[in-house]
């Protein structure tokens, strides 16, 4: 396969009790990745996990680097790979950003925990193109927050909220949605996270006629659309997340 690629980890550390941070070496793989792809990963070399893993691709410059929550068995064994072991990765996969209009001024990224991942490769992207960058990111509490000083080095504003107000202000992420200047020309709004976080940025849009694009957290286990495991309904019926997004408009996600 020419996508198929085997990768070394550079490192892979612990960021926070929830949070793991796993650099790879570019190899030809760096080059092709746009903001909003993903890659599948080989996990294990045996049967269990059995399916490949998926991953937003954090940040694709002088390396590869993913970010990730440990939530299962796959994950687990990813979180004890050591520096210098080899990774199957397949990639790049699904739909990538589209580049906001030339009126465009304002980019907000509003993430959900790990939802903040593809954000990264977006900033690094729109980096001293002359937009107004701002970051909304929410967490459950600190375990789930991180240092945002490299989007902040990318000059993007950061605003964080966390459930129980560990960090930042107390509340879902939809408490800074008054850092959003709504301006239907100007504004544009890319948002990954819970189902539930988008459609509140989906309503904001909405209401206030601003366009953005959604990236949707689905399970990807094939990543080409084969498996069907990862269909989201939108206004133009079943899509699969894998092949079809997993970058949608957001208007056009049912969620």
């Amino acid at each position: 396969m020419k996508n198929q690629f085997k990768l070394k980890i550079l490192s892979n550390k612990k960021i926070t009790d929830k949070l793991y941070y796993l650099i790879l070496e570019p190899g030809k793989l760096a080059a092709q990745v746009k903001p909003g792809q993903f890659i599948e990963v080989r996990i294990s070399d045996g049967l269990e996990p059995f399916f490949r893993r998926p991953f937003s691709v954090f940040r694709c410059q002088k390396s590869v680097e993913l970010f990730y929550e440990v939530r299962g068995k796959g994950t687990e064994i990813l979180s004890a790979k050591n520096k210098g072991e080899v990774l199957d990765v397949i990639g790049p996969l699904g739909t990538s950003f589209s580049l906001p209009s030339k009126k465009v001024k304002q980019v907000v990224m509003i993430g959900g925990g790990i939802g903040v991942a593809p954000f990264m490769a977006l900033s690094d992207t729109l980096n001293n193109k002359g937009y107004e960058l701002v970051l909304l990111y929410g967490g459950r509490n600190k375990d789930y927050t991180f240092n945002m000083s490299e989007f902040k080095k990318n000059g993007c504003k950061v605003f964080v909220s966390t459930d129980d107000g560990s960090v930042g202000v107390k509340g879902k992420v939809s408490v800074l949605f008054n850092k959003i200047k709504a301006d239907a020309e100007r504004t544009m709004i890319y948002t990954c996270g819970p189902r539930a976080m988008m459609a509140s940025v989906q309503d904001f849009a909405k209401k206030h006629g601003l366009k953005g694009e959604c990236s949707c957290e689905e399970v990807m286990a094939c990543g080409v659309g084969v498996c069907l495991g990862c269909v989201v309904k939108t206004v133009n019926g079943y899509k699969t997340c894998c092949k079809d997004g997993p970058v949608f408009r957001l208007d056009e996600v049912v969620f």
